[in-house]
Formats: structure tokens, sequence, C-alpha cells
């Protein structure tokens, strides 16, 4: 029997290996409409010496190969860490159906902090939002994360 893990769990635990290889623990899960899951990555900046391997872009840049279109609009996304200006207009781009995310970031998070990317007339695409998903347990995560870079 196999056991099933929303896909905040699955996020949280590739946050978790993203920081066992000392990258900044975040992670993402892309699911399809059926809750499937379609990719899954943790960050990967420091691995892939590559400023935009943020776990989102890496998981909607699967998801379109995967899928075979850059418009993943019956797809959601689960992060644990509210996305950046860089992965929030990769996550209009992509007109996503839904965001999920963890922790809210007050001074990098582009989602309910910063430019509010969602909320701009010039942005095309808005989908559903629901932060504050496991924000403790990603919370915790990040700030252990950097209290042993200190």
């Amino acid at each position: 029997m196999t056991e099933h893990r929303s896909p905040m769990a699955l996020a949280l635990t590739e946050a978790e290996a993203a920081a066992a290889k000392g990258e900044v623990p975040v992670g993402a899960v892309l699911v399809d409409a059926e809750g499937r899951v379609v990719a899954a990555s943790g960050n990967r900046v420091e691995a892939d010496r590559d400023p935009t391997a943020h776990a989102e872009m890496l998981v909607l840049r699967a998801a379109a190969a995967r899928l075979g279109t850059p418009r993943l609009s019956e797809c959601d996304l689960y992060v644990t860490l509210e996305p950046c200006a860089m992965c929030s207009g990769a996550v209009a781009l992509a007109r996503l159906r839904r965001l999920y995310f963890g922790a809210y970031d007050p001074k990098g998070g582009a989602v309910e902090h910063g430019p509010r990317l969602f909320e701009q007339p010039t942005t095309h695409h808005r989908p559903e939002i629901y932060g504050g998903i496991e924000e403790r347990r990603a919370g915790e995560l990040l700030r252990g994360f950097f209290q042993t870079q200190r």
C-alpha cells in the first residue's frame, strides 16, 4: 500500500534535500488537475551555478517539457516559500491555476510582499493564491538553515 503525501509535504521533502546539499531549502511540486505530481525539485542555484535555478523555475521548466506546452493552466504549484519576483513572473507566464506557498517572505517575496506582482495591472494572469500552507514547518527549515550558515 502506497502512502499518500500531500503536495506540500512533498515540497518540504524537496526543500530538506536541497538543504542537505547546501542549497537554500526551498522545494516545489507541480501537480495536474487530478493531483498527480508532474514535477518536483528543490533549489539548485549552487549546484547548477545558475541564479535562476530556483525550485519553482526548475519545476515549471520540467513540467512544460513533460506536458509539451508552456501553458500549465490546469496545474497547481506548491512551494515552501513565497515566490520571488522572477518566480512569480514565471507563474503568471505559465498561467498556473493555483499557487500554494508555505512561509511568507517579507524580504524577497513578490506575492504578498514587495512588488505584489499579481496585483499589478500589467500582469496578464493571476492564479488563485493560498499562502501559509505548512508555514511553521517551512519557516523553521529556513531559519535552521540560515542559523548554520552564520
